[in-house]
């Protein structure tokens, strides 16, 4: 297609969205799709993406009009231009604007924030040859303490940052947005299906808040012994919202 670079790909995704990925990179996922549907509407609200990649996000968030504008913060050039194209591609630049920034130098105020941080510790697991992939997966522009404190300094109180990550972090993220002010307020875990371990984990905090975090029901994604959706994902992907 006109307008891809070398090892690009484009995709029609969720809502009628294209999108424009680099096979090289990560690529887009379920772990995109939860996160876009358990951050809160707020249709009026200035919101900022923490580590935005091909600017998924942002897209289905924007396109929803869940939020009013989001700034989608990239430190890599390359993947902040590409959520900037994404945008284009989608008639979406009036409200997803890239921005090609480390996280930790942002401080725009804003009513939310929502990121998809990288999972793992820097040297841990096998080095991949792709910086670009090694720093979406790995902690090199940030830990999760940075980007908690980064989401602090630019959010109003009483400001959401919504996060989705890891289980077996859990108590590493929780702990940081304790510390930054951060208070969990909402969480639920995400299992491939009924009988097996939470793969994922989604928390809502508030700016300020008091103590006290509703945990939701666990989330399932597919019927045991099959691929076939659960009726709460299914109604996640066709409407991009939480199920309540």
């Amino acid at each position: 297609m006109e307008g891809l670079f070398p090892g690009e790909t484009l995709t029609k995704i969720n809502d009628g969205l294209s999108l424009i990925q680099n096979r090289a990179g990560l690529l887009f996922g379920t772990d995109a799709l939860l996160l876009a549907a358990f951050v809160r509407r707020m249709p009026h609200a200035v919101a900022a993406e923490f580590g935005a990649g091909s600017g998924v996000v942002s897209l289905l968030l924007a396109g929803r009009d869940k939020l009013k504008k989001i700034y989608a913060v990239e430190v890599q050039d390359y993947y902040a231009d590409l959520t900037k194209r994404n945008a284009a591609l989608n008639g979406l630049s009036d409200k997803v604007e890239a921005v090609a920034e480390d996280l930790r130098a942002f401080r725009t105020p804003c009513e939310a924030v929502f990121t998809n941080p990288p999972y793992r510790k820097t040297g841990c697991g096998k080095r991949n040859l792709d910086d670009g992939k090694y720093a979406a997966r790995h902690e090199v522009y940030g830990d999760i303490s940075d980007f908690c404190s980064s989401a602090a300094a630019c959010l109003k109180f009483g400001g959401l940052f919504t996060a989705v990550y890891r289980p077996d972090r859990a108590v590493d993220l929780l702990f940081s947005m304790r510390e930054a002010r951060l208070e969990p307020k909402r969480l639920c875990f995400v299992s491939p299906c009924r009988g097996k371990s939470p793969c994922l984990f989604l928390v809502e905090g508030k700016r300020g808040a008091s103590p006290g975090c509703e945990v939701l029901p666990p989330f399932f994604l597919q019927e045991p012994d099959s691929s076939r959706p659960t009726e709460e994902a299914k109604y996640l992907y066709d409407t991009g919202e939480w199920p309540t």
